[in-house]
């Protein structure tokens, strides 16, 4: 009976012990497969799911031929296993350095394990699987590499080593020189520093997807980025437990969508021809800066665009505070004397005065609430033509026009003619407020400002108001980009010119046209701006620069703009100069003339503009000391 009730006691005990297990059980089935089950999910996935980004290819950006500016390559990052290497460092780095134009010696040293001092204090290998020894490989480089790798030789007959030292140089061939799993993506300039700042130039940033993505940091780049960027794309795939994909568990697979290429107006052609001129004017004057564009006035398209000093995008080291800025739309300047235009065409405009009209210049000075002016160079005019007033470059005659057109009226024609406003260009870092302010702040502002003092611009502005009068009085919008296109050249969008307004009359226009071709003649300001076989249009300006809160009577900004042929106006171009060391006198016609002059010339012969007028004597420098008739 004892034995019965001690035999039931452990079969109770074993049956107890059996339901705890299957309770036991139970619980871990319900925490895996109930509580827990999307944690333990996502966890499995993560060990036999892997997800594969695929980069976007970045737009191109091209000018208005097709020329490519900009575009992307996608290229890898090499890298080395130490480990697998063995003592063959020489030999591996003998073969590729050529192909990755390195130090063989440099190579040597970052393809040696390094020896460390472990916690015993014995000397030991520090175990190195990874190295990276250069980015951006391009794919060329990397099946030369591959090759290379794969016919190296050691110098003994491998047949009679043993299989760990035959499997071990296999390995080395195989697997000790290799890429990164994700490509990167090169952004490259074909032509180096040519429309620099049209362009822009581009960063690198790093995504939650483990992915680089190239990014616009100025210039169209920037302005036109999510343009660019296109969208990645990706491949989710079930893995082996050696993460090697599993074609038949691909869950996903979409591709990567290209960015769009951006078409310019720029003509690289033109943008040669125009930075080709800058730069000789740099080794001859050494100004500060110098910027030039050129534009086709009827529909504001803008051919050229260039700012000195420059960078090469392809190097952005060479981009410094000094390089950087586009000062074609980023700084404010005195215009000088190219202000005049515009006080005039609004006057004519108005009917306040007109061409022939005499206005008395004072004989060289002229006091007016109680300030005196005075006309450059010492020159003493008595009565000139409003005409005349624009080729002589009189401040007094242009400070008497201001005043009868009044101040209300010369801030309207100020606005009109778009200084104060950004002009629409698509690049980041536009400056909008030249500096006026209405009422015109002071009680002799309406006799400085017409002289082209106390106002400000940006050159673009100045450049734009110039292209109004000759385009009939309409004021255009500054237009860069012609269209945007995916990578099989379909047209996504397209741009047109857009007229923002009439500024002054065809008639008006006219008038202002017939006084600024006297300003390129024998007795204007800038004979040098003259262009052989083509009857030129245009206007000097040369403004004392503002230092210290004073301005300086050694530093100038000079300048010339104008168009051609003028009547019939297929050209428009602005030179501007900041504070020239070297060339004589700092006047417009003197130092930008004749820079005009050459891009002027060049172009025509570019886009074999016909000629309007017969051929004459070119203009010699000597001119200009025959009629000084220049103004700050």
């Amino acid at each position: 009976m004892i034995k019965q009730r001690q035999q039931f006691h452990r079969t109770l005990g074993l049956l107890g012990l059996v339901l705890l297990a299957f309770l036991g059980l139970g619980f871990r089935l319900l925490d895996l497969q109930v509580w827990r089950h999307e944690e333990l999910v996502k966890l499995a996935e993560q060990k036999s799911l892997q997800t594969t980004w695929h980069p976007a290819r970045r737009g191109d950006i091209l000018d208005a031929n097709g020329n490519q500016l900009a575009t992307s390559v996608f290229v890898k990052t090499l890298c080395a296993d130490p480990s697998l290497i063995g003592g063959q460092q020489a030999v591996v780095a003998r073969a590729i350095a050529p192909l990755l134009q390195m130090n063989e010696a440099d190579l040597i040293r970052r393809l040696t394990p390094r020896i460390v001092q472990n916690a015993k204090g014995e000397r030991v290998t520090n175990g190195l699987h990874y190295v990276r020894l250069q980015r951006n490989v391009t794919d060329e480089t990397w099946r030369k590499i591959k090759t290379a790798m794969s016919q190296l030789t050691f110098g003994v007959d491998e047949k009679k080593l043993s299989r760990a030292h035959r499997t071990f140089l296999r390995g080395l061939r195989s697997s000790a020189v290799f890429t990164e799993p994700m490509d990167d993506q090169l952004r490259v300039y074909p032509n180096g520093m040519l429309a620099a700042h049209v362009l822009g130039f581009v960063g690198t940033l790093d995504n939650t997807n483990h992915t680089s993505e190239l990014f616009g940091y100025d210039g169209v780049e920037k302005f036109f980025d999510d343009k660019l960027r296109g969208a990645s794309g990706w491949r989710v795939t079930g893995t082996d437990r050696r993460k090697n994909e599993l074609v038949a568990m691909r869950d996903e697979d979409v591709g990567a969508q290209s960015g769009l290429n951006v078409v310019l107006t720029i003509d690289a052609a033109i943008q040669h021809i125009v930075e080709g001129a800058l730069t000789n004017a740099l080794a001859k004057h050494r100004p500060q800066s110098i910027t030039g564009l050129v534009m086709r006035p009827r529909t504001g398209e803008i051919l050229a665009l260039a700012s000195f000093p420059s960078f090469d995008p392809n190097n952005l080291s060479t981009i410094t505070t000094n390089t950087g800025p586009n000062r074609m739309i980023s700084d404010v300047m005195e215009p000088g004397s190219t202000f005049k235009t515009l006080v005039i065409a609004g006057a004519l405009n108005e009917r306040v005065v007109r061409s022939g009209d005499p206005i008395f210049c004072e004989n060289g000075v002229f006091r007016y609430a109680g300030i005196t002016l005075h006309d450059s160079e010492g020159h003493h005019f008595g009565n000139l033509t409003v005409q005349q007033v624009l080729q002589k470059s009189s401040n007094i005659g242009a400070a008497k026009i201001g005043i009868q057109l009044g101040a209300d009226k010369l801030y309207a024609y100020m606005q009109q003619f778009g200084l104060g406003a950004f002009t629409g260009i698509p690049l980041p870092h536009e400056a909008s407020a030249g500096r006026f302010v209405h009422p015109l702040k002071g009680k002799y502002s309406i006799a400085q400002i017409p002289m082209g003092h106390g106002v400000a611009a940006t050159r673009l502005q100045m450049a734009m108001a110039f292209a109004a009068i000759a385009n009939g009085g309409e004021l255009m919008h500054p237009m860069l980009v012609k269209r945007l296109e995916d990578s099989s050249g379909r047209v996504v969008q397209s741009y047109e010119p857009k007229s923002i307004r009439r500024v002054v009359t065809t008639g008006t226009a006219k008038e202002m046209v017939e006084a600024l071709k006297t300003v390129v003649s024998k007795d204007g300001t800038a004979p040098l701006a003259a262009i052989t076989n083509y009857t030129v249009a245009g206007k000097t300006g040369t403004a004392q620069k503002v230092v210290d809160g004073r301005y300086s009577s050694e530093k100038y900004l000079v300048s010339f703009i104008g168009f051609f042929p003028a009547d019939n106006p297929e050209l428009c171009i602005s030179v501007v100069m900041d504070s020239a060391k070297e060339g004589g006198r700092a006047f417009g016609g003197s130092l930008c003339g004749p820079i005009f002059s050459e891009i002027g010339r060049r172009c025509a012969s570019y886009l074999n503009l016909p000629p309007d007028a017969a051929p004459t004597a070119p203009v010699i420098a000597t001119a200009l000391t025959r009629n000084p008739a220049h103004t700050p």
